[in-house]
């Protein structure tokens, strides 16, 4: 509903409309649990895209205070908001660092093509490829994430470190996973493979494989002028402005002359970062993460955060990097029907 307008020309879908949405009619089926079959306690939210991005709101920010204004406002019924469980396909999500996150994947990839043009970053994009890419480590450091093990996930401030082997380590599942089910896998050069089994992979040849599909920044634009704004920063735009910025980063650089931010309340309530593991959210016990192995719309950096961030708060989370997928979703129905099974 970004671009609802109203017959005065004011916009009334812009965040957090589409959560408040959401969340009314979540509120309406556990009102009227009672009159409808099924039971409310087990409701499952999916998406992909901006989809999976809302679908982890829903998990993420079940009956948190940020949102009853809103739903109050609204009219929405006096009941909960939360989910059970949350199925999310390449979440476009985290957005206030996803321009971070994409550049520590894709710095030095300079040629990308989008709606079949190809493409160079211009001098100005690599120079904020490079700023963000340097600045994801203190981001990622700040998390203090651990694996498995309780290990440290950290970057050093080239990027490397734990953090980029335990995202490895996903890649290689999926190159494993394919080989495992008789897949042809001779076009993936950048692994190694002996005896049936992967034992690493070249990190900048699968980031080449993939290869770049926005210039820097990629979600928000430092232009919000002459059709150069993404998809979210019409999302943040406000009821008199289409388009805004949601980082410090891109509103520092704006080039527009006439760019403004969003309320830093607004953008905090369109990340589930924001509300994993915080008290007065209930957050939805089960969580279903897909991101494409071929998905260079989102970095896969950023479904690898979330599904640690929701680990680390007890959340029962499947994540995988399915093979061969770009930025899709509902691609592998019988196995997400399964998992409904499972879990109820």
């Amino acid at each position: 509903g970004r671009t609802n307008e109203n017959s005065d020309g004011t916009y009334y879908g812009k965040a957090p409309a589409a959560i408040v949405d959401l969340k009314a009619a979540v509120s309406y089926l556990h009102y009227n649990d009672d009159a409808m079959p099924g039971t409310a306690d087990k409701i499952i939210s999916n998406g992909t895209g901006a989809g999976g991005a809302m679908s982890s709101l829903l998990g993420a920010t079940g009956n948190n205070e940020d949102y009853k204004p809103y739903l109050q406002q609204l009219g929405a019924a006096s009941a909960s908001d939360a989910v059970y469980a949350a199925s999310c396909y390449g979440p476009t999500t985290n957005l206030d660092n996803a321009d971070m996150g994409y550049e520590w994947l894709f710095n030095g990839i300079n040629n990308y093509t989008t709606n079949n043009t190809s493409l160079t970053q211009t001098a100005d994009q690599m120079k904020y490829s490079d700023e963000l890419k340097a600045a994801f480590p203190a981001y990622i450091n700040g998390l203090n994430l651990l694996d498995q093990e309780g290990n440290p996930l950290t970057l050093d401030d080239s990027g490397n470190g734990p953090f980029k082997d335990y995202v490895k380590s996903y890649i290689i599942k999926s190159v494993q996973s394919a080989i495992d089910s008789g897949k042809d896998v001779s076009d993936i050069t950048w692994a190694t493979i002996q005896d049936g089994a992967v034992t690493d992979i070249d990190f900048n040849g699968y980031i080449n494989y993939i290869s770049r599909a926005k210039a820097a920044p990629a979600f928000d634009k430092v232009d919000l002028s002459n059709g150069n704004a993404t998809a979210e920063n019409s999302l943040f735009g406000s009821e008199n402005t289409d388009n805004q910025h949601f980082t410090e980063f891109s509103m520092t650089n704006d080039t527009s002359g006439t760019g403004t931010i969003a309320d830093s309340q607004v953008i905090k309530m369109m990340n589930p970062m924001n509300y994993i593991g915080v008290d007065g959210s209930d957050m939805a016990n089960y969580w279903r993460i897909r991101q494409g192995l071929k998905d260079n719309d989102v970095a896969i950096s950023t479904p690898v955060i979330l599904t640690n961030e929701l680990q680390g708060a007890g959340a029962d989370v499947d994540f995988a990097v399915s093979w061969n997928q770009g930025h899709s979703g509902d691609y592998d129905l019988d196995e997400l029907f399964q998992w409904m099974n499972d879990i109820v």
